[in-house]
């Protein structure tokens, strides 16, 4: 492996040179290893196939739950979430214990106790996990999807990025079937309050709970803002934004 230095930045393959960037920086190799028609037909290589479905499966299913979430996942995700989520989802794909190797299903590894565990508790921005984040206690009742706060102190209780005047919150459900990929949100109302020493307590109710087949996903949205004149600006600074995984069922 060697750095390209040149003017031109080339990404792809020329011959039997690859040219790729990683990490902001720009690298050249040279083509090689085991033939694709090789892999896809030797019988040497069932296992790489195996693998290798299993691995598109489960980043398929972290794709899934990405646009399930919508816009949501924008306003609060890292730069390694597609990864991220790639790893635990192959988890919960290893959970099940019915289908042949090579076709291993998130959806079956999720209709076991352990793999809802696995995926409870998900931070969609590593660069602000909840517990990071939020100090202060709260209850969740399941069966509306509420989030409740109670003499919730903001300016002590809450981790916020230098020059946030104000944070919201917002609750969400979302009924997920990783195996039809059929998928219905529901939101409560974002609260919106100043980063301030005055005690308030925040109920989020979303507007309804979804039901249907696959997972029910609960989850927990922190945002900040800063106030300009009476108008309050998202900050273009989103690493300490929250998206959390409260409850999965």
């Amino acid at each position: 492996m060697a750095k390209s230095n040149g003017i031109l930045k080339i990404e792809g393959t020329i011959e039997d040179l690859t040219f790729y960037k990683k990490d902001g920086k720009n690298f050249v190799r040279r083509k090689g290893g085991v033939s694709r028609e090789r892999i896809l037909n030797d019988a040497s290589f069932v296992r790489t196939r195996e693998n290798g479905a299993e691995f598109s499966h489960s980043a398929s299913a972290g794709k899934l739950l990405r646009l399930a979430l919508g816009t949501l996942v924008f306003k609060a995700k890292d730069s390694k979430l597609s990864s991220r989520l790639v790893q635990t989802m192959s988890k919960i794909k290893n959970l099940d214990t019915l289908s042949l190797r090579g076709q291993r299903r998130v959806s079956a590894g999720l209709a076991t106790a352990e793999g809802k565990q696995t995926l409870k508790g998900f931070d969609f921005n590593a660069n602000a996990p909840l517990k990071s984040v939020l100090f202060a206690p709260y209850t969740f009742d399941s069966a509306t999807g509420t989030i409740s706060f109670t003499d919730f102190v903001p300016a002590e209780q809450l981790q916020f990025p230098q020059g946030a005047t104000h944070f919201s919150m917002q609750s969400a459900v979302l009924q997920l079937d990783f195996e039809t990929e059929a998928s219905e949100i529901a939101y409560s109302a974002a609260v919106n309050l100043p980063i301030s020493l005055t005690p308030n307590s925040s109920v989020l109710t979303p507007t309804t709970v979804p039901t249907g087949t696959g997972v029910q996903l609960f989850l927990l949205f922190i945002s900040f803002y800063q106030e300009v004149n009476g108008v309050q600006y998202s900050l273009k600074n989103e690493s300490y934004n929250v998206l959390h995984i409260i409850e999965v069922l």
